[in-house]
């Protein structure tokens, strides 16, 4: 069973992550598959919106933090930081439905998005400095831009969770839905039947003002990110965090 589902609906192409039993927590294959999957999207005249979402009860357990460990990216073309420049050029409308967990790119990711939509059971978390690491994604930039820097640093430094009912306060997602997919899929399937070029040049008109410093920020994030994987803090975090799974 592929980790990636692929499935058209309409003119929306919804790629689900799909490895429940680890929450579906993300490997180099499938940042790869979703990398490719948005690549073709992107030139398909027939795909007018994209929708992501989760298998099971979760969204994504973030990064696989054993095969962090046993396969680090280590530079701009590693299959992590691929993904990541692809869905912050992505052209077309990308919608977000999450169920449960969301850590680390799990959140990060909905700042890519255009719309999301939770559970009421959405739990968000971006761990990067309990884990010795630094923001990724462009979340150093955008997340205080969204929430303000009084609450940004509150979340990254302390890498707590916060509730769908936070996330919607703090404008991260649209709105809190019984069924997210549902939801997403009705907001795509009208966005879809709107004139595609005008979606795209709006889309494009409404990122313009700072596309080109959020890349000079994951470039930036990308680095020091890479720096922290190899550091000895970083390592021990990492097996504190694997020490206490075990336990759990």
């Amino acid at each position: 069973m592929s980790e990636i589902l692929i499935a058209q609906q309409g003119a929306t192409l919804v790629l689900t992550l799909n490895r429940p039993a680890k929450r579906n927590a993300l490997t180099p294959g499938m940042y790869a598959s979703l990398t490719q999957a948005l690549t073709e999207a992107a030139g398909d005249f027939g795909i007018r919106t994209v929708v992501i979402t989760g298998a099971g009860g979760a969204f994504t357990g973030g990064n696989d933090i054993g095969d962090f460990l046993n396969t680090p990216p280590t530079g701009a073309e590693s299959p992590v930081f691929r993904f990541l420049y692809a869905i912050h050029e992505f052209p077309k409308p990308l919608i977000a439905a999450v169920r449960g967990n969301a850590v680390g790119i799990g959140t990060t990711l909905l700042m890519h998005c255009d719309l999301a939509f939770a559970s009421d059971d959405a739990l968000f978390s971006m761990p990067f400095v309990s884990l010795g690491l630094v923001p990724e994604a462009g979340s150093s930039l955008l997340f205080p831009r969204l929430v303000g820097h009084a609450k940004a640093s509150e979340i990254f430094l302390t890498g707590r969770n916060f509730t769908a009912s936070e996330a919607l306060e703090m404008r991260l997602i649209n709105e809190i839905s019984d069924d997210p997919l549902a939801a997403a899929l009705k907001v795509a399937e009208l966005i879809g039947n709107q004139p595609p070029t005008a979606v795209i040049n709006t889309k494009a008109l409404l990122k313009s003002g700072h596309h080109q410093a959020v890349s000079m920020v994951i470039d930036a994030e990308g680095e020091l990110f890479r720096i922290a994987l190899e550091s000895d803090e970083a390592q021990m975090a990492f097996m504190n965090f694997l020490a206490k799974r075990s336990k759990g």
